[in-house]
């Protein structure tokens, strides 16, 4: 088995738009996918952020990403153009994008992978479904793709971009993220809105308003998951996102990441590297940084 050397530290999306906090000992930064990796399995989350260990472009992910880029790029049109075949017409060329930008997304598409036309064909069908929720051309949303981030008085900076924020007359504030799969099964919601609150948390740091309505549009069986959050749920949040923070520094501190073997071990990349899965563990690579979450774009979820 050949280990690869840990990748360079790429540069982060937010880098390109994140304020400098200047004069402040920052503990580090974290997005709520990366939060969320470290609670599912806290050796998953050292392969992604720790070792940077490559992953295999996935067509349930590429599927998400050229959805939400679609469902971004479709407010750009004037309302009343906003239907249903014009989101159609918008996937061909957005996946040629797509392509030019990522071009190792064509390794999917191999004699083991689907077919590239049969999975256009789904990225349709997750397309049209999300018609049947809401109608774009009655909706002006104030942000789309919007990075936020916000420093806690424990001085943790958390960040992370937002599908859609739309904003009431009233000011009231309404965040929305798409989903490009199912909805969560009975007793899961609590998970799926982990995310939400995490983004509803620094919306209310940011701006000193509670956003009224946590709204997750799962595309892939054409459900809304709503929820009205409050002062105690955002307090909860921080001190989970503190909470977990501190471990992901124990862990580093002591080199110590377990891995936690679930449902999710179907979906990861990592089962050369993973000894749940009869894989050797790689060695630690070499740092004098805290682990800071570099990955915070989460278009592709």
């Amino acid at each position: 088995m050949t280990i690869p050397p840990a990748a360079p530290a790429a540069e982060s999306p937010a880098e390109r738009v994140s304020t400098p906090v200047d004069g402040v000992d920052v503990l580090g930064a974290i997005s709520p996918s990366r939060a969320g990796d470290f609670m599912a399995c806290p050796l998953m989350y050292r392969f992604r952020t720790i070792d940077r260990l490559p992953e295999q472009p996935s067509p349930d992910a590429a599927r998400g990403t050229l959805v939400h880029k679609v469902l971004e790029d479709l407010f750009d049109l004037p309302a009343l153009d906003r239907t249903p075949e014009r989101a159609g017409d918008m996937l061909e060329p957005t996946w040629q994008a797509l392509l030019a930008a990522e071009p190792e997304l064509e390794e999917m598409f191999g004699e083991s992978g689907p077919d590239v036309t049969a999975w256009l064909a789904s990225c349709r069908t997750v397309l049209d479904r999300y018609f049947d929720l809401e109608d774009p051309r009655r909706l002006e949303p104030a942000d789309r793709e919007l990075y936020v981030e916000a420093l806690l008085d424990s001085k943790l900076l958390l960040r992370g971009f937002v599908d859609r924020v739309d904003v009431a007359p009233d000011g009231r504030i309404r965040i929305v993220d798409y989903k490009s799969g199912k909805s969560p099964g009975e007793g899961y919601e609590a998970k799926a809105l982990f995310q939400m609150k995490f983004y509803a948390l620094v919306i209310w740091r940011l701006r000193g308003v509670v956003p009224s309505v946590l709204q997750l549009v799962y595309l892939g069986n054409g459900e809304i998951l709503r929820y009205e959050p409050d002062e105690d749920d955002l307090r909860a949040t921080e001190r989970k996102v503190e909470a977990v923070w501190a471990a992901i520094t124990r862990a580093q501190e002591t080199g110590d990441w377990q891995p936690s073997p679930s449902r999710l071990c179907d979906w990861c990349s990592f089962h050369e590297f993973c000894p749940t899965k009869g894989g050797t563990i790689p060695p630690l690579p070499e740092r004098t940084t805290p682990a800071v979450d570099a990955s915070v774009d989460e278009s592709s979820d």
